[in-house]
């Protein structure tokens, strides 16, 4: 797969009336589909991407999917999100969930609202990646459902914006 990059501007975006979800795919997810199946399933990331979208269009919204391997990309991706009115961060951060302070700090900065989703069950490997460091910051976890936990936060998050509009709040705040 390859990334995705448009050209960034300083300017915010004026909000749009559809919800705009981001999906953020971390390190070697581009491998999707042939890189440890057992641990990862054989979906590829344009299975998940084109997945998502067709439920984004369904549900009428826009899902923007965005992969890197590289940290500083994601958390530049992070913070453009603000800027432009993004809604929700569905965001894997793979590999940089164990070790990224700094991607974690990107999130935080911008308060928009994500769920952080894993493919494997993290808890049930080896115990280096029994920690993460955005699960407290996160509204929901969604870890060893596959492919399929992706969906399930992209429904959440949809959900989540629905509520939002239909009790008339302009901007989404998080609560611990």
């Amino acid at each position: 797969m390859t990334t995705k990059r448009t050209s960034r501007t300083a300017a915010k975006s004026v909000p749009s009336p559809h919800p705009h979800v981001l999906v953020l795919h971390g390190p070697n997810l581009n491998l999707l589909g042939s890189r440890e199946p057992k641990h990862y399933g054989l979906a590829t990331l344009d299975d998940i991407d084109r997945a998502l979208a067709s439920r984004g269009k369904t549900a009428g919204a826009h899902v923007e999917t965005f992969q890197h391997n590289h940290e500083g990309a994601l958390i530049e991706r992070i913070h453009q999100a603000a800027r432009d009115c993004v809604d929700f961060i569905v965001i894997n951060p793979a590999g940089y969930t164990h070790t990224s302070v700094a991607l974690r700090d990107a999130l935080a900065a911008t308060a928009i609202p994500f769920v952080e989703v894993h493919l494997s069950n993290i808890y049930a490997r080896e115990s280096f990646r029994h920690h993460s460091y955005f699960s407290d910051l996160a509204v929901g976890v969604v870890s060893g459902l596959g492919a399929h936990g992706y969906e399930l936060a992209l429904e959440y998050a949809l959900r989540h914006l629905q509520n939002r509009t239909s009790h008339g709040s302009q901007k989404t705040e998080k609560t611990h």
